[in-house]
């Protein structure tokens, strides 16, 4: 007598019908996809004896079902990716590796023109001017919180303008008595000698160097008949009746005695301690 070959499940015979074996058993299409077939984890449907099936790492699919989750290309005779429990092609996995733009928040692939700063990117023509919406692109920038400005939009706008040209001042400048210029424009009247660094002396909103305040500006002392300067040795000055000496000076004609900060007489022209005074 033949054994019986029957589905492990419902008992039917399997004689001459599809069957499917599985973990050692036999059973019949049926009980397959209502015991044993595996769910697909894209539709939750079982994958039926009928159906053809895709494995990976303990997860299945129908053929068909398996595809990119990002372009829902089919994937089940190509390589593929898996990143973050996503099934992705190779073209996506790219995207999904690119960095983003700031702009647009579309992905920055290889080819594309991009513009970087401080570790944000953006597509060359997505990096525009907070205020005039132009592109920047790969042009000069000024960040201003999060915000980027062109050059004119940054002058016009935030830029302190010099107090002789009235032009903006982009880069360096120079601040006296809180007014600002630009260094090439804070010179000497006389000589053009640029000031920002030097010793300069002003007179009457003009501003002298050194040299052209000696010599065209600087009262004489009465005494040496040298320029004062104000700077150095003899900063202090003594001024009597139109006429200043510089403070050393500043001493009695007859004995020498230096006089800055005391009694003196002033005698024809000259200046005399109170004691030599007496005896003229």
């Amino acid at each position: 007598m033949a054994e019986k070959f029957d589905c492990h499940y419902c008992r039917d015979p399997l004689q001459g019908k599809k069957y499917v074996e599985k973990d050692g058993h036999h059973c019949c299409l049926k009980c397959f996809d209502k015991f044993c077939a595996n769910t697909c984890v894209e539709c939750r449907k079982p994958i039926g004896a009928d159906s053809k099936e895709v494995h990976y790492k303990n997860r299945y699919w129908h053929d068909t079902c398996f595809r990119c989750a990002k372009c829902l290309h089919p994937l089940a005779n190509e390589t593929f990716m898996s990143k973050d429990n996503k099934i992705l092609c190779n073209k996506c996995t790219t995207k999904e590796d690119s960095p983003k733009c700031k702009g647009c928040f579309k992905p920055i692939v290889a080819g594309d023109q991009n513009v970087e700063y401080k570790g944000i990117v953006w597509h060359k023509d997505c990096f525009t001017c907070s205020n005039c919406k132009q592109v920047i692109g790969s042009g000069s920038f000024f960040p201003k919180g999060e915000d980027f400005y062109c050059m004119t939009c940054h002058e016009s706008k935030f830029a302190k303008h010099c107090v002789k040209c009235n032009k903006a001042i982009t880069s360096g400048g120079i601040t006296y008595q809180d007014q600002p210029w630009h260094a090439e424009c804070f010179v000497c009247v006389t000589c053009s000698k640029k000031l920002a660094g030097q010793r300069f002396t002003a007179v009457e909103d003009q501003y002298y160097c050194v040299d052209c305040y000696k010599n065209f500006v600087a009262k004489k002392c009465a005494g040496c008949k040298n320029p004062i300067t104000g700077f150095g040795k003899g900063s202090s000055v003594v001024a009597y009746e139109g006429q200043s000496w510089h403070d050393y000076c500043f001493h009695c004609k007859k004995c020498s005695m230096n006089l800055a900060n005391k009694r003196f007489v002033f005698h024809q022209e000259q200046v005399y301690c109170p004691d030599c005074a007496k005896k003229l």
